[in-house]
């Protein structure tokens, strides 16, 4: 078989694919007539607009030829970064195909805590497995957060166990439901092709930057859900971890609170998913005794543009063509001071959330759904915090960080809306009146002003030395009607929970996993960690 890379097809043709005409692409690219080709399978796709005069999509494709000889003759004389000849490989497998060992008979149901990525593919692989998992859940099934959720946006109470931050699917679950990673790992794999069984678009098995949607990846996480059931899990949402009871240096039990009844019961393994805003947890993991240290982070506000300002920026004349997703960007500035500043988590045709699951603080996010069809896009504009900047050598001085700027931001508005500010009045360092032609999107809404009441200065002062340079790369990015609004504060876990190389804290039996660990930082890196750690014996 061969593979082929660099296909070129114009937007016309990407829009009208289908398997003949891909199998056209793939002859024209090895210069042979379309019969000669008995098999083509799409392995990959992205958007080439470099040349705003060219944009077209790029393809690589794994390709069977009728005379198999031939296919050796071919990728001696060509380059292998154009074309190579690879094994036919077996169908991708999810977590539910996948070889696994058997659970130990011997030993109790093992108890995951977090439905977020983490959680949930360590409690699936643990399943398929045989160990019959307790998955524990402090918020509510993804159906009933997402009622929660509406109704604080539209100016209801916040409910601190099933909000943007709590809940089934964790964080991921209200933001873009982005699937790109930055790991090498063959379960990346096997995460997407899990989340494709679970009902996702066969999209993200090709796509470049594979993204699901949080309205879509909702029925994702029930059918999952399902499936953990099925093969012998309990799923206990509303209940909270409280506590672990040790022998020996070892966990022993859990404790737990759901429905204001407390239970304990045993527990050899307890894998550890908690998120990065489980903040009471770990104050009591820390004075427990748990080893964690501080950590880098990053700090600042989301920024908002038309998205049909950035299609043009990204896509010049082609802008609009339907075979085009909505445009995005990924871009970074170096600054005097040595941090930096960077975009993260960029959500086309989103919305700016919030991203709290206390009362008295303001934090953003971002989020889209599938079709990414919002006015806006939104992208958090972060600048590097590092230990040095939190004041205190304390494990958890970064969320205490974290909590001056949230807190802050909710004095200043006097509640949960948050502040904002034009780009353009950023640069003149002086307080937003109004609004222009970008419109906050931001619920349960905005107070115009200044972003600084709530970001420490050098934040500032990187924006304004940043926003210039990124301009230069990203044509409209120093719009002066773009709107930022702050703080983001949980772009990743201020701390690490300290673990060896099979994921064991040195409390033995106690998996520290995903980003509430400091071990991961998106879906499909923490879903990695926790089907690794669901894997050991």
């Amino acid at each position: 078989m061969l593979r082929i890379h660099q296909i070129k097809l114009s937007l016309d043709e990407m829009q009208n694919l289908s398997q003949q005409s891909l199998r056209r692409a793939c002859a024209r690219a090895l210069k042979l007539p379309p019969e000669q080709i008995r098999e083509a399978i799409l392995r990959k796709r992205s958007v080439d607009a470099r040349d705003k005069g060219d944009v077209h999509f790029t393809l690589t494709c794994d390709v069977s030829l009728a005379d198999p000889k031939r296919e050796e003759r071919i990728a001696q004389s060509s380059r292998p970064n154009q074309i190579a000849l690879v094994a036919k490989t077996a169908p991708e497998q999810d977590v539910f195909t996948m070889p696994t060992a058997p659970w130990p008979k011997d030993e109790p149901r093992p108890v995951v805590v977090g439905a977020g990525p983490a959680g949930l593919f360590c409690a699936l692989v643990l399943a398929v497995r045989g160990a019959r998992p307790i998955l524990l859940e402090r918020g509510r099934p993804v159906d009933e957060r997402a009622k929660d959720i509406e109704a604080f946006e539209n100016g209801g109470g916040l409910d601190p166990d099933s909000n943007v931050l709590f809940g089934e699917g964790g964080a991921g679950a209200f933001s873009d439901g982005k699937l790109t990673c930055g790991l090498s790992n063959p379960h990346i794999k096997t995460v997407l092709k899990t989340l494709h069984t679970c009902g996702a678009p066969e999209d993200i098995l090709v796509s470049q930057r594979p993204h699901i949607g949080t309205d879509l990846l909702r029925p994702v996480l029930k059918n999952a859900r399902e499936r953990l059931i099925a093969l012998g899990g309990e799923v206990r949402f509303g209940c909270t971890l409280t506590g672990l009871s040790l022998t020996d240096g070892k966990v022993s039990a859990v404790r737990c609170v759901q429905a204001g009844q407390t239970e304990e019961f045993a527990a050899k393994r307890v894998y550890l998913a908690i998120g990065h805003s489980a903040r009471d947890t770990y104050q009591w993991l820390h004075d427990m005794g748990l080893p964690m240290e501080q950590k880098p982070f990053a700090v600042g506000a989301r920024i908002e543009h038309l998205q049909s300002d950035l299609n043009r920026a990204q896509y010049g004349k082609a802008a609009g063509h339907p075979a085009l997703p909505q445009a995005d960007y990924k871009l970074n500035a170096h600054t005097p001071d040595g941090r930096g500043v960077y975009t993260f988590c960029m959500c086309p045709g989103g919305q700016v959330i919030a991203a709290t699951a206390e009362n008295d603080g303001v934090c953003v996010n971002g989020m889209s759904r599938h079709a990414r069809d919002g006015r806006n896009s939104n992208a958090a504009l972060l600048v590097g915090v590092n230990p040095a900047d939190y004041g205190s050598d304390h494990p958890l001085a970064g969320v205490w960080f974290q909590r001056e700027m949230e807190t802050a931001a909710f004095r200043a508005t006097g509640g949960f809306r948050a502040p904002a500010q034009r780009v353009g009045d950023l640069m003149q360092m002086s307080a937003t009146k109004q609004f222009g032609k970008v419109q906050p999107s931001y619920l349960p809404g905005v107070e115009p002003g200044e972003i600084r009441c709530c970001l420490p200065g050098f934040v500032i002062d990187n924006f304004r030395l940043a926003i210039p340079q990124l301009a230069r790369r990203l044509r409209g990015f120093d719009d002066p009607d773009a709107v930022l609004t702050a703080p983001e504060t949980r772009s990743s876990a201020p701390l690490r929970m300290l673990r060896n190389q099979r994921r064991e804290s040195p409390i033995g039996g106690l998996y520290p996993l995903g980003e509430g660990a400091g071990h991961a930082g998106g879906i499909v890196s923490a879903a990695v960690d926790g089907l690794l750690a669901a894997l050991e014996e």
